[in-house]
């Protein structure tokens, strides 16, 4: 599979080479918005040949480091090298192509979102040995989607910080890597490195050097249906919205007005006693009290069942909302992986409660953040104001990219706290907690882990205590 990438690779490259040398007579003159027709000033265009050097360095730096890790790996870095040749050939349309709607958009895009739904898929299922490496690589290509926009009033951040603001999430999984095999296997750390220079500096310099207020339609090209028509319906119906560029989740129609006809009809049947007709009428005979098969004795194996059965403590509904303005609640998230706060401020807090097997992602600065009774929760922030706190929480895994004047840590079981180069001078504060381990980023710019005291020596000395972490020593 591997060889047949790179030969698709090679043979796109070297058409377009061949389209270039044989096809270049006629004398092309680009204009200053480009005219972009013929096929070979398409594949000489600056940006396209800076794009193969991208794809050709970068990519297959990843790809060389998973060649020798082998498994799962490398196939979730093929598919990473396949999204990032499906955007190079948007990227030669779009110059040949009139800029299209929201609905024709959706659709031109469809070919990179089915390849970055295939590497969200491995994600999926029995989590592996490798899901660290599948998620950082699939979250990674979220930050392809910087080809979708439009302009200021799409709803999308500009492409440089788009691309920035994606790999921040896949940055989270892919520093988990870089500990996890730090002093294990070199080939993991090199992989991991390699995937964050594909996008940092990698796909961001290239976006700063040629797209970086967005792609450049050609209005004098050809309809974008003629490249990618999306469905159609029958003559007259309206165009169906746009799909979600990489979202796996489809808009479900609303079945209110089903609801609404369905409690009229209940009620209806009840006032009218029809609802009650069909009902059988139930004897002496059938009653559990004079069932001469049922007693009051409780059976060992229906007590065994009943106690083998996990008891689980009712929590509400989950929550991600501002509240009056000031506090963001977030409550009772179980299994979501793509918790984003974006729009904040340096006057609002962060409330996080009951969440589980989790990750949010705060982007901005705000005024303090709280996580309380969360369990498998990871969360990436940028800046607080005043302080950082973990509150009877377990396994709970926080990132720092700004800084943060105070982090607290009060009755809480493993905590993986990783701080930036801006945030080294932050005063951390632990108490009734254990597993506590901090790390910082060293001169080679690997992690450096230091694990916090969880144990200390309290010794009466001249009228007062003096306490002492504990140290242990071993032959």
């Amino acid at each position: 599979m591997e060889e047949d990438l790179i030969k698709r690779l090679e043979a796109a490259v070297t058409r377009l080479e061949g389209i270039s040398t044989n096809g270049g007579g006629g004398g092309v003159i680009l204009s200053r918005g480009g005219d972009f027709s013929d096929v070979a000033a398409v594949a000489t265009d600056p940006s396209i040949l800076a794009y193969e050097d991208l794809i050709s360095q970068c990519v297959g730096r990843v790809l060389n480091a998973a060649e020798k890790i082998g498994g799962p790996v490398l196939d979730v870095t093929k598919i990473v090298a396949e999204a990032f040749a499906t955007q190079k050939e948007l990227l030669v349309k779009i110059k040949q192509t009139q800029k299209p709607d929201m609905v024709g958009l959706s659709g031109f895009l469809k070919p990179l979102s089915d390849v970055t739904m295939k590497a969200d898929k491995m994600t999926g299922g029995k989590r592996s040995d490798f899901f660290n490496h599948l998620k950082a690589a699939s979250d990674s290509l979220s930050a392809l989607a910087w080809i979708a926009f439009t302009g200021k009033d799409c709803g999308m951040s500009m492409p440089i910080a788009h691309v920035e603001e994606s790999w921040q999430m896949a940055e989270f999984y892919n520093n988990k890597v870089l500990v996890e095999y730090r002093n294990k296997d070199a080939d993991h750390v090199e992989w991991a490195k390699a995937l964050k220079e594909l996008y940092l500096p990698g796909l961001r310099d290239y976006v700063k050097s040629h797209y970086a207020l967005g792609p450049v339609w050609n209005a004098s090209g050809k309809p974008a249906s003629a490249s990618a028509a999306p469905a159609k319906g029958p003559p007259g119906a309206p165009a169906p919205p746009p799909a979600p560029l990489f979202s796996a989740e489809s808009s479900k129609p609303s079945s209110s007005s089903n609801q609404k006809q369905g409690m009229s009809a209940v009620f209806q049947q009840l006032s009218s006693g029809a609802v009650t007709s069909g009902l059988r009428k139930v004897t002496d005979d059938m009653k559990t009290k004079n069932r001469a098969d049922r007693s009051g004795a409780v059976s060992a194996i229906e007590k065994e069942t009943r106690t083998s059965k996990p008891a689980f403590s009712k929590t509400g509904p989950p929550k991600l909302e501002l509240q009056m303005g000031r506090k963001w609640a977030v409550e009772n998230q179980i299994g979501k992986k793509d918790l984003v706060i974006s729009d904040c401020d340096s006057k609002q807090s962060v409330y996080v409660f009951g969440c589980k097997d989790s990750v949010l992602q705060i982007q901005g600065k705000v005024n303090n953040i709280t996580i309380d009774k969360c369990t498998k929760l990871g969360v990436v922030f940028t800046d607080v104001v005043a302080a950082f706190e973990i509150v009877n929480c377990t396994n709970v895994e926080v990132q720092c990219q700004g800084s943060a004047p105070t982090v607290s840590v009060d009755n809480t079981t493993g905590c993986q706290l990783y701080l930036s180069k801006d945030s080294l001078e932050t005063a951390i504060t632990t108490a009734k907690s254990s597993e506590i381990n901090v790390m910082v980023p060293g001169t080679d710019g690997d992690w450096v882990e230091h694990a916090l005291p969880q144990q200390y020596n309290h010794l009466f000395t001249e009228g007062k205590f003096e306490t002492t972490p504990v140290s242990h020593s071993g032959a």
